[in-house]
């Protein structure tokens, strides 16, 4: 497996002390299909001092997706795909949301106060989308215009319960207009793990106001996607992590597989 690091443009929010918004493994893979991870870490630019949240709360659901950078990481090195995962905290910009959306930069998440991100101004704005959200989705065109790519997944994780509201599912596929792929990957996981309690556009659902990765990854290249959700408490361990890991990239196998048998029928 090869690792690069994307430098940001270090136009004042990123200091030399913080780490590079975005992580690159296998990038001169050649296999059809791109694998991200927008939530992928919990950093903080050291001139934001923390957003005003405790570590507590930044190592929980509000500040990324629990679990998901490592199942993202060995789905790239069971399948050998490219990935590309996103280094900062959810909080400091989500970068599956469109950088204008109300919870792009949250002032409240999920009951938390977050100081930091009261009253931005439009410069600090900008400052994030340029220096963390733009080189984020930069590294994603360029794998696409690296080599031919079928399919994109995007890995990430949900919370078991929020608002006090039980969510069952173990895991879940998200999509609109392509819903075929997912439910390929259903069927392939039920084969597998007969089971699983899997939700379909469970526990949210993809619109333009709220989504990037469906809208303008997948959707906008015509090629085959879905977001994938696990339930964070499944995957809070190496172990289970790996298990979960093996499953998806089985059926994204299978996938590709189907594909390459009615394309040569």
């Amino acid at each position: 497996m090869t690792r690069g690091d994307v430098n940001s443009a270090r136009l004042g929010l990123l200091s030399g002390a913080d780490p590079a918004p975005v992580e690159v493994l296998n990038e001169d893979s050649s296999f059809p299909v791109v694998l991200l991870c927008e939530h992928a870490g919990r950093a903080v630019p050291e001139r934001l001092a923390g957003l005003g949240v405790t570590e507590a709360q930044l190592a929980s659901h509000i500040g990324w997706d629990i679990g998901a950078a490592s199942v993202a990481r060995a789905m790239a090195d069971i399948l050998g795909a490219p990935a590309v995962l996103q280094r900062y905290s959810r909080l400091v910009i989500d970068c599956n949301r469109p950088p204008d959306a109300p919870d792009a930069m949250p002032e409240v998440s999920d009951g938390v106060s977050v100081p930091g991100n009261r009253g931005l101004g439009a410069t600090e704005r900008a400052a994030r989308v340029d220096e963390i959200f733009r080189p984020f989705h930069e590294a994603v065109q360029a794998m696409f215009l690296r080599s031919p790519r079928r399919a994109a997944f995007a890995i990430h994780s949900f919370t078991p319960v929020l608002g006090g509201v039980a969510r069952p599912w173990e895991l879940s596929f998200l999509f609109r207009d392509d819903r075929e792929t997912s439910l390929r990957l259903r069927k392939s996981v039920l084969r597998r793990r007969p089971e699983t309690r899997i939700g379909m556009n469970q526990p949210y659902q993809i619109d333009d106001a709220s989504d990037w990765f469906v809208p303008r990854h997948g959707e906008a290249r015509n090629i085959s996607h879905s977001l994938i959700e696990i339930r964070n408490d499944l995957i809070a361990g190496a172990q289970e992590q790996m298990a979960w890991a093996e499953i998806l990239s089985a059926a994204i196998s299978d996938f590709l597989e189907d594909d390459k048998n009615a394309a040569d029928t």
